[in-house]
């Protein structure tokens, strides 16, 4: 018998983390990084409608309880390794780069802690995130990735590595973000499949 959660309310996660460790695989092997973001874009899909599915499901409190740590681990692969491999790919591999990265990961996954601990310790639905969620990194990052088709490459790394930084410490920061719902999944949706436009037919 095999442990974990197996059913239908995780599957667009898994889906998510699949899209992910393509999206590496791709960074690693030296083909076109385009395909890589268009991963990392898919996942941040996935991750944006997996709550929405879970919830319509019938789920025992443990089945919830493992949805809400399984989402937090296959964010770390999603939008904290992916991300660091895409940018290493990119060129991004000096030593003060790896400086940044470790950072990034070190506030992403602790913002990601953070947010399950607030959540376990109330019933009441979130509205605001404290700090950036580490998600938001799928639809930031797929962005600012397109000046790479503009811009010069030093002048490319220095914009990647800014957003980098900054991204890093918006994740940390006690700032309030509107949790997305109703109209803002049309429009984050619209986002996705308009960015995998651009990065299929115009890059």
């Amino acid at each position: 018998m095999i442990v974990g959660m197996w059913n239908k309310s995780v599957i667009l996660t898994y889906i998510g983390m699949a899209a992910a460790v393509f999206g590496i695989c791709i960074s690693a092997s030296g083909a076109d990084l385009k395909y890589a973001v268009i991963c990392l874009i898919i996942a941040g899909v996935a991750d944006l409608f997996d709550g929405s599915v879970a919830r319509k499901i019938k789920r025992t409190e443990e089945e919830k309880s493992f949805g809400i740590q399984i989402d937090s681990l296959v964010d770390v692969v999603s939008f904290i390794a992916l991300p660091i491999a895409i940018f290493t790919a990119a060129g991004m591999d000096k030593l003060y780069h790896m400086a940044i990265f470790a950072a990034f990961a070190l506030c992403g996954v602790a913002r990601l802690g953070y947010f399950n601990v607030i959540t376990a310790d109330t019933e009441k639905a979130v509205k605001h995130y404290i700090g950036l969620p580490v998600t938001y990194c799928a639809l930031i990052f797929s962005i600012v990735f397109l000046a790479r088709c503009f811009v010069k490459p030093e002048v490319f790394t220095i914009i990647m590595t800014v957003s980098v930084a900054v991204v890093s410490l918006l994740e940390i920061l006690k700032v309030k973000v509107v949790k997305p719902r109703g109209a803002a999944y049309v429009f984050f949706g619209a986002a996705a499949i308009a960015l995998l436009g651009v990065y299929l037919f115009a890059v």
